[in-house]
């Protein structure tokens, strides 16, 4: 059965299952759900854990079935803790997961946790993982969005008994601890335990928040575009900065602004041969926040602006790879910049003119 991680704590109240399996890459959220799945097994009696790592292709799965079937010297209950860092059991593993799901209906001596990075699509509906989510709890725990960001660090502190400010200023404190924690939660955890370390509960003030929040973000390319086809210029520009202080590779930049240029156009196209906008975005697989963004400017781009856009897109690849263009920056990240801002202009809300497009 799936589980929300919002509902855990209520679900931990009503009793403990013998099967949870966590899958996601948000390392915070992941050990949060654990310790809170461990706390309430060690007060029900679960006093001794045993921890197995799945690493090669020679790995042991008899021991992990062992340990779930056998009983302590000393305790009636245990912890069986499974961690597969890969997400790829093996055919032998497999087998033992889907024997190791089934063992633990009604089995109230053993707890069997399972730790999985994030999944696929097509690694969630094999054989193995439907096995754990059937005869168990599976909690599936995503990154917070940057969206979802301030809302989340306001909740945060609240549990340390401290809030914003109310009404704008509120939220402008809230977006700018955001800023400088985004894409990274466990520091954007450390940094809101930081301020209950130096400040009392209640409420703290912009400069409080601004003067003991380290800038922690990390930023993902492939978050780029969301940024670039939401039309925040801001972002988009605090972005580049943070990939280009942190190495990345200003081809994989390009590429990922030109794949969405491409996409658009070939949508664009679509529509003005006649077809649909929902089936124009499916046949070119454009689906999630991209298909609401593509949505939301696609009425607004004519094929004109975006086949200039393209051409831009070429003149951007040769100056990455070393080839000046005239007119534009010599400079890789400048010329990125640019292109970046071109399209994000073009995609800004209505009353917001898309200057320099």
């Amino acid at each position: 059965m799936q589980l929300a991680a919002a509902q855990l704590p209520a679900h931990l109240k009503k009793g403990l299952r013998p099967l949870y399996t966590l899958h996601g890459d948000e390392a915070l959220l992941v050990q949060e759900a654990a310790d809170l799945i461990r706390a309430e097994a060690r007060a029900q009696g679960h006093t001794e854990r045993s921890v197995h790592t799945v690493a090669g292709a020679h790995f042991d799965w008899g021991s992990v079935q062992a340990a779930g079937g056998s009983m302590s010297l000393f305790a009636d209950k245990q912890i069986v803790e499974i961690r597969i860092p890969s997400g790829k059991p093996g055919k032998d593993g497999s087998v033992a997961l889907q024997q190791i799901a089934e063992s633990t209906v009604g089995n109230d001596s053993t707890l069997t946790l399972v730790l999985l990075p994030r999944l696929d699509k097509a690694t969630k509906t094999g054989a193995w993982f439907g096995a754990l989510e059937a005869n168990g709890i599976t909690l599936q725990l995503d990154p917070v969005e940057r969206g979802m960001l301030p809302e989340w660090i306001a909740q945060r502190l609240g549990r340390q008994g401290q809030r914003v400010k109310s009404g704008d200023e509120g939220q402008r404190t809230l977006q700018f601890f955001a800023d400088r924690v985004e894409g990274n939660l466990l520091a954007a955890h450390q940094e809101i335990q930081k301020l209950a370390l130096l400040h009392p509960e209640g409420e703290l003030s912009f400069e409080q928040v601004e003067g003991a929040v380290n800038n922690v973000a990390r930023y993902d390319v492939f978050k780029l575009s969301e940024a670039v086809l939401g039309g925040n210029p801001q972002r988009v520009s605090r972005m580049l900065e943070g990939l280009k202080a942190e190495g990345e590779a200003e081809v994989l930049v390009h590429y990922t602004l030109a794949e969405d240029i491409r996409a658009l156009k070939r949508v664009r196209d679509a529509v003005d041969a006649g077809r649909p906008l929902p089936m124009a975005l499916r046949e070119n697989r454009v689906w999630g926040p991209k298909e609401r963004a593509f949505e939301r400017v696609l009425p607004r781009l004519e094929g004109r602006v975006l086949t200039r856009l393209l051409n831009d897109a070429h003149k951007v690849d040769g100056i990455v790879k070393g080839l000046p263009q005239p007119d534009w920056p010599k400079d890789g990240w400048q010329a990125l910049q640019r292109l970046a801002f071109r399209l994000c202009r073009l995609c800004m809300t209505e009353g917001r003119a898309p200057r320099g497009a």
